[in-house]
């Protein structure tokens, strides 16, 4: 099996006042709370913005798996509308001490490169220092943070630095190369 050097930069905010906000894009475009837990719109959201970046570590949850993560307090799926339609999403998980991670980032191929990623990571940063006040018990947001890797789109870093994230950590690592899933079995990228 050959393999593929993965470099993985884990990027955080300490404070609300690290946001730096994007531009908006010349598009109406809405982001919205998925208020209602979803598996089925949850992984089409997660087939459809990673298949072609190999995101590949759900693929093999079951229904009821979905259902348990999407239910537990303070995961919150937010999502960018263009004209109706779903153009991304962002995955928001509370974790312990104050601490909230984009768990999961991205836009669905044909709105990339439109802007639209910016605006809606400013969006989601700033739900993600005040999940708190939507779910009671969770404490304060202390911190934001995510990680990206060198498979993830090629304007990825460039988007979290500008909206104000600082590299805390790098790893490289040999990892498996896996073909690109797509949206579906199947499906042509």
């Amino acid at each position: 099996m050959s393999t593929v050097t993965v470099t993985t930069w884990s990027l955080e905010q300490t404070s609300p006042e690290d946001q730096r906000p994007a531009a908006a894009p010349e598009e109406d475009i809405r982001v919205v709370r998925a208020e209602v837990p979803s598996p089925e719109f949850s992984r089409f959201l997660y087939t459809a913005v990673g298949g072609d970046v190999r995101w590949t570590d759900r693929l093999g949850m079951t229904y009821a798996e979905w259902q348990k993560l999407l239910e537990r307090p303070g995961v919150e799926t937010w999502v960018a509308y263009e004209k109706g339609t779903p153009a991304g999403y962002v995955e928001l998980e509370a974790q312990d001490d104050g601490v909230v991670e984009i768990v999961y980032f991205g836009l669905i191929p044909a709105f990339r490169g439109r802007r639209i990623g910016g605006h809606l990571l400013s969006a989601v940063v700033a739900r993600a220092w005040d999940l708190a006040e939507r779910w009671p018990g969770i404490a304060p947001t202390k911190r934001v943070w995510l990680h990206t890797c060198s498979l993830d789109g090629p304007h990825a870093m460039d988007n979290y630095l500008r909206r104000g994230f600082r590299v805390f950590d790098t790893k490289v690592t040999e990892e498996a190369e896996v073909s690109a899933p797509g949206p579906w079995p199947g499906a042509a990228l």
